[in-house]
């Protein structure tokens, strides 16, 4: 594995555009490490709805970057204080890539530090019972990508106002919820009075131990700059269309929640959109589209769903499971 050292100019669109490039670019052969970070941003999994995530007129008010990203799961708030770590390698055949395998190296690192991490749940880490670190994971290809964050002294109030919250009561009490749940690691630091920059520098000497260093061309910076103008700049990809149905189920399951929404005429859907903070290897677009012109009824569903499951699939979502969320 190699250490990539870039300069993002604190935008999570040229990140996203660097993992990406990497993730296609015959130019890059090898397995990745990147560790970054952004301006205030909003960070959206690739299969949720933004618009019922955000606080538009926080988001505005505050310049907070809203920037889809390619992996699932659910949406984020970093800021300049907040660090992502992205692992890039390449996919086996038969091999599960596992959460853990990509968190163990980070924990291992923070522990150096003084931080005992313990991994919960699907995705998370936790340092005195609290979620600093929450990750996600996408497949492009026969490439695999594992990128996470880590709250190192994050501005937490404006991680509840950026959120869908207008109600001030609420945002109250959600404030107190998260500081309940969740935390900054600096006060769990061996050395609590280093910088953001000092901690970044102390991780990266330990996780790229033995890593070679790259830096990137012009050729590759002009790439991933059009990747990023293309795509993670648009409003297509950030925010899309949001149009309506008249058939919306919802569930949470063990490997997320589930929107599915449907538009169906005749009993043929005409339309369907699956959101939510799953993680799925693939092209949800492709699911979708699969389901237009099936009839609504379970039998149907079923069917088309046989395709879905293979080498790329839902996570920790079965086959029963997705066909429950058609359904009361």
């Amino acid at each position: 594995m190699k250490y990539i050292e870039f300069d993002n100019h604190l935008r999570s669109s040229y990140s996203f555009a660097l993992e990406e490039y990497i993730m296609t670019s015959p130019d890059f052969p090898d397995e990745y490490f990147l560790f970054w970070r952004t301006h205030p941003t909003l960070m959206i999994g690739r299969f949720q709805n933004t618009i019922q995530e955000i606080n538009r007129r926080f988001v505005e008010e505050n310049n907070v970057d809203v920037v889809r990203r390619n992996s699932g799961g659910g949406t984020i708030y970093t800021d300049e204080n907040c660090w992502q770590f992205s692992f890039i390698t390449w996919k086996k055949a038969g091999v599960v890539k596992d959460f853990r395998d990509f968190t163990k190296p980070v924990m291992d690192a923070l522990e150096q530090l003084g931080i005992n991490a313990e991994f919960s749940g699907r995705n998370d880490l936790m340092a005195g019972g609290k979620k600093f670190s929450g990750n996600a994971q996408f497949g492009m290809k026969d490439r695999f990508l594992h990128h996470g964050a880590i709250l190192f002294d994050t501005n937490l109030d404006n991680l509840v106002r950026s959120l869908n919250v207008n109600d001030e009561k609420i945002i109250s009490k959600g404030i107190k919820s998260v500081k309940e749940r969740v935390t900054n690691i600096k006060p769990f630091l061996k050395d609590t009075g280093i910088s953001g920059l000092e901690f970044r520098d102390r991780m990266i000497e330990i996780l790229k131990h033995n890593m070679e260093t790259l830096y990137l061309n012009s050729d590759d910076i002009k790439n991933i700059e059009d990747i990023e103008r293309q795509k993670f700049l648009t409003w297509e990809w950030n925010y899309g269309n949001s149009p309506e149905f008249n058939i919306t189920h919802s569930k949470r399951l063990e490997g997320g929640k589930v929107e599915i929404q449907l538009n169906v005429r005749n009993g043929i859907i005409n339309n369907c959109s699956i959101f939510g903070d799953f993680f799925f290897s693939g092209d949800i677009t492709s699911v979708q589209n699969l389901l237009i012109g099936c009839r609504y009824d379970k039998e149907s569903i079923k069917n088309v769903l046989e395709n879905v499951y293979g080498s790329d699939g839902f996570y920790r979502i079965s086959k029963d499971d997705l066909l429950s969320c058609f359904f009361e």
